[in-house]
């Protein structure tokens, strides 16, 4: 048969279509990222984000009821020791409805009445004294000139002792008189017109020298005993306050190293656990799941100058050391997986995936130590999909 150009032409675009359903049929590599095995020191750590708060608080609260005056102290204000924070003054005495107040006026008239009548019995009292005194002094007389009886000069004695008590008793009367009338004339003196006293202040000071952190209460109002005022602190007292999962807590010891990141500096934070608290409380997760916590105070390490843009209740990430091994198998805690109760990796050979078994001596959050399967300088698939399986083709992209 003679080939013309024309079956050339046919030929050739056949061949082509043949070659193009058969690369399409054809399995193609699954783009995957790796990453290499690596020796060196593992360390596990409890990761968890906590707050920062100043280590000794003291809230500063009213000691006495009364009005308390408008407070000028503001949020990051320096008090020292002694300084006084706020004054309270008497709370004013509460109006009387009408009936109260003509009930107080009418007894303001019977204290005035009595007063008088009281210095009416004074002025009786002393001319009975005086009477006596004289009556006293002509019996004498006549007692030494033996015109009268000793039994009269002992009455005489006595009737000037008896107006000398009254004379005293009508006084006592006449002082409480003046008080009564004192008394009910200040229960109408805020009716009154006239200059009023000015109150006696009770002075609030501040307990340490350090920085204002809150003001409870800036606004001028009547307080009560126990009314909290303001808190005063000393920032360059700091802790970190972490609640971590109890089951994560039971690793942690006073004194393990802690790593302090996302803190708003440029570098990481070194610190130290001081205390891990005994008792753990519940908190409901973001998920809605309850959840055992436990809070884990840690002291900062690092030269004050370094974090001194901290304050109060700043979020801070920190990652707490719990286990630790040198010369460690190190893979990225993505690649492992569970398969049949074992830990398995998909490690890349010859750009084609294999299923290999390992032994996880331990995990973190972001790497594992291996005791066998793995050697240094492996590729590993970092998160392997559902399509990923032994033997099939990948194209690899490096982590």
């Amino acid at each position: 048969m003679r080939i013309t150009v024309g079956r050339g032409i046919g030929l050739l675009l056949l061949l082509i279509a043949v070659a193009g359903v058969v690369w399409a049929v054809l399995p193609r590599p699954i783009p995957v990222e790796t990453s290499k095995v690596t020796k060196g020191h593992f360390v596990a750590t409890v990761d968890d984000d906590g707050n920062t708060r100043i280590r000794e608080r003291y809230v500063v609260a009213a000691p006495l009821a009364g009005r308390l005056t408008r407070v000028q102290l503001k949020a990051g204000d320096r008090a020292s020791t002694g300084d006084v924070l706020a004054s309270i003054l008497p709370s004013p005495a509460p109006f009387l409805d009408p009936r109260s107040r003509r009930e107080s006026q009418e007894r303001l008239g019977a204290a005035e009445a009595a007063l008088e009548r009281a210095k009416a019995m004074v002025e009786r009292a002393r001319a009975q004294a005086v009477q006596a005194e004289q009556e006293l002094t002509r019996t004498r007389t006549l007692v030494e000139r033996g015109a009268s009886t000793m039994q009269a000069l002992e009455r005489a004695e006595l009737a000037k002792r008896v107006a000398d008590r009254d004379l005293r008793a009508a006084a006592f009367q006449l002082h409480a008189a003046e008080h009564e009338l004192d008394q009910a004339r200040a229960l109408l003196a805020q009716y009154s017109d006239g200059a009023k006293e000015i109150p006696e202040t009770w002075s609030v000071t501040a307990p340490i020298t350090g920085i204002v952190l809150k003001v409870n209460q800036e606004s001028e109002t009547i307080v009560q005993p126990g009314t909290p005022l303001l808190e005063l602190g000393d920032p360059r007292d700091i802790e970190i306050v972490v609640d971590v999962l109890s089951t994560d807590a039971v690793e942690i010891r006073p004194g393990a190293r802690v790593t302090i990141e996302h803190w708003g500096g440029p570098n990481a934070l070194e610190g130290r656990v001081r205390r891990v608290e005994p008792a753990a409380f519940t908190k409901i997760s973001t998920l809605g799941v309850e959840e055992q916590r436990v809070n884990v105070l840690i002291d900062i390490v690092s030269p004050p100058d370094r974090w001194s843009g901290l304050g109060e209740a700043y979020q801070v990430d920190a990652k707490i050391a719990v286990f630790g091994l040198e010369d460690a198998t190190i893979v990225p805690a993505g690649a492992l997986f569970r398969r049949d109760d074992t830990w398995h990796v998909f490690t890349v050979e010859n750009g084609r995936a294999q299923l290999t078994p390992v032994v996880v001596l331990r995990r973190s959050a972001r790497s594992a130590a291996i005791g066998s399967g793995l050697v240094l300088g492996q590729s590993v698939i970092v998160y392997p999909s559902d399509r990923i399986e032994a033997g099939v083709s990948v194209k690899t992209s490096s982590k």
